[in-house]
Formats: structure tokens, sequence, C-alpha cells
């Protein structure tokens, strides 16, 4: 009996398209993977690094560059930053599509030789993380050691050896996990997750969300697409006109604020201390990606599970609408698609499956 394969397809927006008017992707697509397949990849908004068994490659609108000598990347819409075995180079996001990389970079950083693989990007080797744009580079408290870390557009969280989750940056939407909507300038411990030992990170556009190591999903900070898989009221209101059903009920016998004020509680905008989420069937997380505003997690069954801004199509449904509902993409059961691996760009959703 021959071996599964590993394929990567991708919903929603495709980098194919970033060159024209954007609209709902009909998703999904195959990522072209060549005789060596592809391992790993990272995604931008309108282009993606591959990792193949030649190494790096980038690709975007149709165009293919290969990045020799390179290990990882971290991409960006203005730079490009890439981590080989002695170093990490910042270049523009200009000369990296044209594969212009033997001048003079952005930034530079020496990387000191150690025992063992070196921590994934964006951690590097030495006591710091990188950035994929200026100023590129910022050192961790001697305090904090970290094992992963995941940058939101504004914040940062951190994984730490034993478990626990640091968070600092901008807190406005309730991202950094600490109750408030205060920016911490240093890593912070979350103190809500005290006690409960972590096994993953994940931050998307201003949210965050962590798995335990008993497979429990926490997640954390805005919530106007959905995207914490909490109620929210601006989908509500969505729904609620597409539906339009022109009876509201016993609703109409209430005092108007009195009927706002329980409307108001029903939803959440913003959830500022980590939530635990109840998947259906209590299923267990193994792995959780954050785009701009959406979630996808992979499960110990090896299921795909979705919620929130659906505007092209990243959720997998087969439709453009949101979800602050957490759904399976059926597609992956009706083919008999098993998940193992899934990475949300800004507007995208990849993911790695077995093929019987």
């Amino acid at each position: 009996m021959a071996a599964p394969r590993r394929a990567w397809l991708l919903f929603g927006f495709s980098t194919e398209e970033a060159a024209g008017e954007p609209g709902p992707g009909p998703g999904p697509r195959r990522l072209e993977s060549g005789p060596e397949g592809i391992r790993r990849l990272w995604p931008a908004w309108s282009y993606v690094v591959v990792e193949t068994g030649a190494g790096l490659e980038l690709r975007s609108a149709g165009l293919r560059r290969r990045l020799p000598g390179w290990a990882e990347a971290l991409p960006s819409e203005t730079h490009l930053v890439l981590r080989g075995p002695a170093a990490a180079r910042g270049w523009r996001r200009a000369e990296a599509l044209r594969g212009d990389l033997r001048g003079e970079p952005a930034w530079s950083r020496d990387l000191p030789p150690g025992p063992g693989r070196p921590p994934p990007l964006p951690l590097l080797p030495g006591g710091g993380f990188a950035t994929p744009r200026p100023p590129f580079f910022a050192p961790l408290p001697a305090g904090v050691r970290a094992r992963r870390l995941a940058l939101g557009h504004e914040h940062a969280v951190v994984l730490g050896d034993a478990g626990e989750v640091h968070a600092w940056g901008g807190g406005r939407h309730g991202q950094l996990g600490h109750g408030t909507l205060e920016s911490e300038p240093q890593p912070r411990l979350v103190e809500a997750l005290a006690g409960v030992p972590m096994q993953a990170v994940a931050a998307g556009g201003w949210h965050s969300a962590s798995i335990s190591e008993a497979g429990d999903l926490y997640v954390w900070g805005w919530n106007e697409s959905g995207q914490l898989a909490l109620p929210s009221k601006a989908l509500a209101e969505e729904r609620a006109q597409e539906e339009d059903t022109g009876g509201a009920g016993d609703a109409e016998l209430r005092p108007p604020q009195e009927q706002q004020a329980a409307e108001d509680a029903a939803f959440i905008s913003i959830q500022a201390f980590p939530a635990l989420l109840d998947l259906p069937q209590e299923l267990e997380v193994t792995q959780v990606s954050c785009g701009s505003r959406h979630t996808a997690v992979v499960t110990r069954g090896g299921e795909l599970y979705t919620w929130g801004w659906g505007k092209y199509g990243q959720l997998g449904h087969g439709d453009n609408a949101s979800s602050d509902q957490p759904r399976r993409v059926q597609h992956l059961v009706a083919e008999g698609l098993r998940a193992e691996e899934v990475v949300c760009g800004p507007w995208t959703t990849y993911v790695c499956v077995l093929e019987p």
C-alpha cells in the first residue's frame, strides 16, 4: 500500500490575484509543489515563500525566485527577512521580488553559532527576535526563555520553555490578554493562563490564541469579524438583514434602553482575557493559526475548522460569508483528506493535507 502524499491547498485570496482587483477565491487551489514537494511556507499578502527540497522559493503573481542559501523566511509587504546558518538579513520587498539580494541589505545581523537546531523565526539565536519591518530586531529580557514567538500587526506573543505565555506591544483591542486595553512595552506574563501549560501560540492582526498541552484552545483580543468564535454583533446584524423576517417578537415589548442593553450583553467585541473555546464534540486541537481577522485550527483527528472574516473565501466553506461559529471545512471530509498543518496569511488559509 502506497504511503499518503502531502499536498498544500489554498483557500481565499491568492498571491496570483494580488496584481489585480481581489475577489472571492473559488478555492480550493492546489499549490504546485514539483518533484521536491513543499515542506513549509511563510505567506505575506502579495507573495509567499515556500521551502522545497531544493531550498526556498518566492512566489508572487506568476513569478518565482529561488532564494539559495537561506533556511527560513519572515515576509511582510515592506520587507523580507531571511535567516541562514550564520546570519539574518532583510531586504526591501521590491528587491526580493526582483531577486536582487546580492547588494547591500536593509538590515543584517550575524548569528552566534550554537548547538542543535536554532529556534524558528521570528526567534533568533542569542536571545532576541526579528520583525519583518524596521527596526528588524528586538532583544528579549533576560528572564524570558522563549521556544516560540508569534507576531501580530501591533503585538507579540511568546511561548516560554515551561509553557507559560507572555505578551506585549499594542493592546487597544485586548490582544495581549492582560485584561486591559493598555499597551505593554515589555513582555508580561499572561496571568490568566498561569498554571495551564501551553504547547502553541498564534497572533493575528489584533487577536491571539494558544493551545494547552491538553488540546484546549484559548482565544482573546478583537472579535469584530467573529475571529474569536464568540458572538459578534456585526455578524448578527448582517444575518438579520439577510433573513429580514420582519417580526421582532417579544423584544418589541421591552423598553428601548433595556432591549439595547440586553442585546449588547449578548455580544463580545473585545475579549481582554483569554477565553476557553468550546469546539464541537469537545475536539482536541493540535495546531492553530491566525490571519488578519480569521482563525483556523487542526484537530487531533485531522479535521480543519475555521471562523472569522470570510470575504475572500479564506474560511474554505465555499462562500464569502463570515462566521462567529467554528465550522468544519467539509471539502477535506468529502475528498477523504486529513489536515496535518495550517498556516493563515492575512486573507488566506493554507492547509497541508495527506492524500490517500
